[in-house]
């Protein structure tokens, strides 16, 4: 696939990326999907643990084959330097001078000391923008704490509103402070582009991961506040609607998802599984479903328990009440309808060949994206970094490979 065009909306936006592990390439992966060119600045010496981390494609693994790294990181270039000699450091300086954002992770003034901080970059590109996802924020008294994605999760309260009734705080199976944070961190740029096409100015973004993993929890947070008590963990069930909840359907390992939400959905939902369950007094009304929540549960898990995922969800689908299999990595890939919508890519890679990987959950209709290339290998793009994008002539180049600044 060729290179971005001027139809994608970020075309002509130049990211200087130095960010590393998940929350910063998910939010450089963001912008690299509407257009932006994203220039990653790695190096062989501290490779990102990324590229160190399984699943291997064939089992085999190395630098540039990890299927999580290239998950992360597909659209993006390359560059390697060495930000410890003093040459390479030019190299990073030239590149936020012809750069529109620049997006680091690191903890709490780590950027800043290693002399690329926020008022560097505003000395070399006056009107750059540049985006610090620390764990905790740039201020506070916990500000330079040490901090990790599944850190997170308990961190913001989600794991005291995970997990059975009676059960202690449980995690929820993945660190939901990397994705959201870069979620939100190219939100924030996205807004600071729109300030400065609109004044002229840049700025700085200072990003909490802690806060924006809390923003995904409004309602225990409103509980608190409003009633001074935080909601109950109670499993797959919800505060207010029976039924709601994960039922065993045949098969191994088999589940389907099933929540109703109002009176005609119960209705809908009573009449296809056992039309006695719809005037059973025990469920003649939410509160009452909610009282005798398990013996409904063990009704509807009675009626799931000989029929697949697929089965229930058509039935109930088709009565009008929200059914669907609890899908695994499996039923994912193979999924005809994500198939339909082309959601996945694949692209070839220059050492794993052509992996599928996930791809843009969104289409924009005026402005086609698509992934362009696959994930780059460790310091691909230097060569074109340094002549195409900086300017550099043979004799930099070599004298920079000579003293070990690129690597």
């Amino acid at each position: 696939m060729s290179e971005p065009t001027a139809a994608k909306p970020l075309a002509g936006i130049r990211v200087a990326d130095f960010t590393w592990v998940w929350a910063g390439p998910f939010c450089t992966l963001q912008l690299a999907h509407l257009g932006a060119e994203v220039i990653r600045v790695e190096s062989a010496s501290r490779t990102c643990v990324t590229r160190l981390l399984p699943p291997w494609p064939d089992g085999q693994p190395g630098v540039n084959r990890s299927g999580y790294f290239n998950q992360y990181n597909q659209g993006k270039r390359s560059l390697a330097l060495d930000l410890k000699d003093p040459q390479a450091m030019q190299v990073a300086h030239d590149l936020i001078r012809r750069s529109d954002v620049v997006v680091e992770n690191f903890a709490a003034g780590v950027f800043a000391r290693m002399g690329l901080g926020y008022a560097v970059c505003r000395d070399l590109k006056s009107d750059v923008i540049v985006i610090s996802m620390s764990g905790y924020g740039a201020t506070g008294p916990e500000s330079d704490f040490v901090s990790y994605g599944p850190a997170q999760v308990p961190l913001s309260g989600l794991s005291s509103v995970t997990g059975y009734r009676g059960w202690r705080p449980m995690h929820i199976g993945i660190s939901y402070g990397d994705p959201t944070a870069g979620l939100q961190g190219a939100v924030a740029v996205l807004a600071a582009l729109i300030h400065r096409r609109r004044t002229g100015e840049g700025q700085y973004i200072d990003l909490s991961q802690w806060e924006s993993t809390m923003a995904l929890l409004p309602e225990a947070l409103l509980a608190q506040s409003m009633t001074g008590s935080a909601p109950e963990r109670d499993g797959n069930h919800d505060p207010l609607w029976a039924p709601h909840a994960i039922y065993r359907c045949a098969g191994d390992d088999r589940w389907v998802s099933i929540a109703v939400a109002d009176e005609d959905e119960w209705t809908r939902l009573a009449n296809a599984i056992h039309p006695e369950l719809a005037t059973d007094p025990r469920f003649a009304s939410a509160t009452l479903r909610k009282q005798n929540e398990d013996a409904l549960d063990a009704a509807i898990g009675t009626w799931c328990a000989s029929r697949s995922p697929e089965d229930v969800r058509d039935i109930l689908q088709a009565a009008g009440v929200a059914a669907f299999p609890a899908m695994n990595a499996k039923d994912l890939h193979d999924d005809p309808h994500l198939g339909s919508r082309r959601y996945f890519v694949e692209q070839p890679h220059p050492e794993v060949g052509t992996r599928r990987h996930m791809g843009i959950p969104y289409k924009l209709h005026r402005s086609p994206l698509a992934v362009w290339r696959a994930a780059p290998c460790l310091g691909q793009d230097t060569e074109y970094v340094l002549r195409e994008v900086l300017g550099y002539d043979d004799d930099r180049i070599g004298a920079l490979r000579d003293t070990g600044a690129l690597s």
